[in-house]
């Protein structure tokens, strides 16, 4: 046991020893976010791919051996996608009040993730079977997912676009609607959950708690609406 390479190939064997790996990574990419003074450059989700995929390049382990240690966290992201329905039920006043918009706003964003996505990707000569992959791109990971395996997609990656998208908003958000003048943290929160799900609905909390909450309504209300648009939209591209 005094050979290092011995140790690290019995630790590497275990799967609490990529559960931690996975917790430590988010750790430091959330202590230089809060370094940062919470800047949106610095994600830290972001941060934390680029610990993980460095660390799992240097010791040469497969995603299968990572995986089969961090898929607790895969796991909480079903109960987490349920809570969804918490902030939807605190709100349920300030939606009534403001349904109409909320509704135009919902349809809208949906339908522009779904047809941007597919629009580009017809546009580079991407198949049918790739195209399914990119359309729920929009929506939370364990939904997207589904999605993607009923319409004929490739979960993996669609799970690869799906984090690309929600860093991708989350890094864009805040400077975005500063330019835009967009002041109401209802509609600021609303439109990075729809455009950038769970990820963007995390910078939303970061910066302001009503957003946060608006964000999540539009996270859940996105997943269950492009789960129904996806499909008649791939129709269009086929």
């Amino acid at each position: 046991m005094n050979d290092p390479a011995l140790i690290w190939s019995y630790l590497a064997s275990q799967p609490l020893l990529w559960l931690t790996a996975t917790l430590a990574a988010y750790w430091i990419g959330d202590s230089i976010f809060r370094a940062a003074d919470k800047s949106s450059l610095a994600n830290p989700v972001l941060i934390a791919v680029i610990v993980l995929a460095v660390l799992l390049s240097l010791s040469g382990t497969s995603y299968q051996t990572y995986f089969e240690g961090a898929q607790f966290v895969h796991f909480m992201l079903g109960p987490a996608t349920v809570c969804l329905a918490l902030p939807l039920y605190d709100n349920l006043k300030r939606i009534r009040r403001a349904l109409l918009p909320v509704l135009a706003a919902l349809l809208v964003g949906s339908l522009t993730a779904v047809i941007s996505a597919l629009l580009i990707g017809r546009i580079f000569g991407l198949d049918q079977n790739l195209l399914a992959s990119l359309a729920p791109k929009s929506t939370t990971a364990p939904v997207a997912i589904g999605i993607a395996e009923r319409i004929g997609g490739q979960p993996t990656l669609t799970a690869v676009m799906v984090l690309l998208t929600g860093i991708f908003g989350a890094i864009i958000v805040t400077p975005l609607l500063n330019l835009l003048k967009v002041t109401d943290w209802r509609a600021r929160g609303f439109a990075v959950g729809v455009a950038a799900h769970g990820i963007g609905t995390a910078r939303a909390f970061q910066v302001n708690e009503t957003a946060g909450a608006f964000a999540g309504i539009g996270m859940g209300l996105n997943a269950v609406l492009t789960a129904v648009i996806a499909p008649l939209v791939l129709r269009l591209f086929a």
